[in-house]
């Protein structure tokens, strides 16, 4: 054999691996955008032209990777169903009250409310979806409510939560929790974590038992900060009104950041 001749030639193929690690990546791609663009300009507004465009690849391109329209819109609900389903598990794993449990999984479902795949839990109308599709989502539907539920009874049980209805109170909490997926925009007053802390907390104070309140209340204040007033000389003049109202404003402020810090 010459000695210039080479004994063999690389492949133009990639490897298998890197061929499927590859098509997920743009399998991936394919749905951030889409989903990104439902939720701009809506389900039936939004064109696969348009997909294809902020891909910069051709519309014909896209079969490569979904059959058509309402197949990308049940996965980017099937993606966010998954962030839920891994929420759950992570939160009935760990351990602590039927209260804290619940706390917990508000603060991960609102951030998820915040985040595109969540918003397609609750953006889009499942009659979009065939049939198949549909019997799936309304059972994920009830496995989600029934885990909001579940958390509220066992605070019954262990007395972090006060006599309620299960139903009526996680249809209340699930309902509020929902609604952040139509109103929330990125680039805010406050971050996406920072409106699920202070929903767990708004959305658990009518239910918390009134010892678990109150034991809130105690780590939120501690015992220096109670004495950081000096005491009163009878000659004294009253402090300002004015001053009053703002030093107490500032201190309920105070309260309620350590309140949401111990959310974390």
């Amino acid at each position: 054999m010459d000695e210039h001749t080479p004994s063999s030639s690389a492949s133009p193929w990639l490897p298998f691996e890197s061929r499927r690690r590859a098509r997920d990546e743009k399998r991936e791609a394919v749905l951030r955008t889409a989903g990104a663009l439902f939720l701009e300009q809506g389900y039936h507004r939004a064109t696969l032209n348009e997909v294809a465009k902020r891909l910069n690849i051709t519309k014909p391109a896209l079969y490569n990777y979904f059959r058509g329209k309402d197949e990308i819109l049940y996965e980017c609900w099937s993606l966010g169903n998954e962030l839920v389903d891994e929420c759950i598990a992570e939160t009935s794993a760990g351990s602590g009250s039927g209260l804290a449990k619940l706390r917990k999984l508000i603060v991960r479902y609102a951030e998820l409310m915040t985040e595109d795949y969540g918003k397609s839990l609750v953006r889009f109308d499942i009659r979009d979806l065939s049939e198949h599709n549909r019997k799936i989502v309304q059972t994920a539907k009830r496995r989600i409510d029934r885990a909001f539920r579940d958390y509220i009874a066992d605070g019954i049980k262990d007395g972090s939560v006060k006599q309620c209805d299960p139903k009526l109170s996680a249809f209340a909490i699930a309902g509020s929790l929902n609604w952040i997926g139509h109103w929330f925009q990125p680039g805010g007053e406050m971050t996406g974590r920072a409106v699920a802390e202070e929903f767990a907390i708004r959305l658990t104070e009518g239910i918390a038992t009134t010892t678990t309140r109150k034991t809130a209340q105690k780590a939120a204040v501690p015992a220096a900060e109670k004495a950081d007033k000096p005491p009163r000389n009878g000659n004294a003049p009253r402090e300002d009104e004015g001053e009053h109202h703002a030093r107490t404003a500032a201190r309920a402020a105070g309260q309620s950041k350590r309140a949401r810090s111990r959310l974390r």
